[in-house]
């Protein structure tokens, strides 16, 4: 896929940006409101997040929408978090497409209701040619249950124990063929990795904010970029300045 790599506003721009988006419920709860008025007022800073990637030249972004854990929550949420997600697919999806957003779906489809089920397929479908930024929405995701998912395919091909690899598991799970994440957000204070990309960002840089989900608008991610500007990756072994410091003098 073509990219911008560069953006004269950063000194530094993730590829991949994964945001667990926390922080609804209380954000509802503050102003003495219903909880889904929460998540819907989530859904829509989505639609601002989006757009704010595709501005400062992101190109995947991975939102954790709606988790395995999540079906035990009180069943009027769950089937108003189906609904949110039906009716947003309906009303938001011609302009992702216009503006060259490719949905891509990460999880498992089986316990959807048939007709959600259909209206995610043509959504990957309709956008699959898009090529502006890659939104992998996380439902009925796990992290774990993503690596059983792939122990599971690796076992249909008849593979040999020593044939079990890193790459080869990278080739089963949900997000294969995708870059792992550069960065990962979670919003509304919480400093938990919750089950999300456990596999993908285990050398993720994660940043983690007091700001509620709703309320992390353009200058909130502006700010996490930078952040992630200043920072030195290293993936288990040194910093090109640590390696220059190593043989000097």
């Amino acid at each position: 896929m073509e990219r911008q790599q560069e953006n004269p506003q950063f000194e530094k721009i993730p590829a991949h940006i994964a945001i667990i988006m926390d922080g609804n419920g209380r954000w509802a709860a503050a102003r003495h409101l219903p909880r889904m008025a929460g998540h819907r007022e989530g859904t829509e800073n989505l639609r601002r997040i989006i757009t704010a990637c595709v501005e400062f030249g992101v190109q995947y972004l991975t939102i954790y929408a709606f988790s395995t854990e999540n079906w035990k929550r009180p069943k009027d949420e769950v089937s108003g978090l189906m609904q949110i997600l039906a009716d947003s697919l309906e009303k938001e999806l011609g302009e992702l497409h216009k503006q060259g957003v490719r949905l891509n779906h990460i999880g498992r489809l089986e316990n959807l209701d048939e007709r959600l089920r259909e209206k995610i397929i043509q959504a990957v479908e309709l956008t699959r040619d898009n090529n502006r930024l890659v939104l992998n929405i996380a439902w009925n995701y796990g992290g774990r249950d993503e690596i059983v998912f792939a122990v599971q395919e690796l076992m249909r091909t008849s593979i040999k124990p020593e044939e079990v690899t890193e790459e080869a598991i990278a080739d089963h799970i949900f997000t294969r063929g995708i870059p792992d994440p550069d960065l990962v957000i979670r919003t509304s204070g919480e400093q938990r990795t919750s089950n999300f990309l456990i596999w993908q960002s285990a050398y993720s840089e994660w940043y983690f904010t007091e700001t509620l989900w709703p309320d992390f608008d353009k200058e909130a991610l502006r700010k996490s970029i930078e952040d992630f500007g200043g920072r030195g990756r290293r993936f288990g072994g040194r910093t090109a300045r640590e390696e220059k410091e190593k043989y000097a003098g």
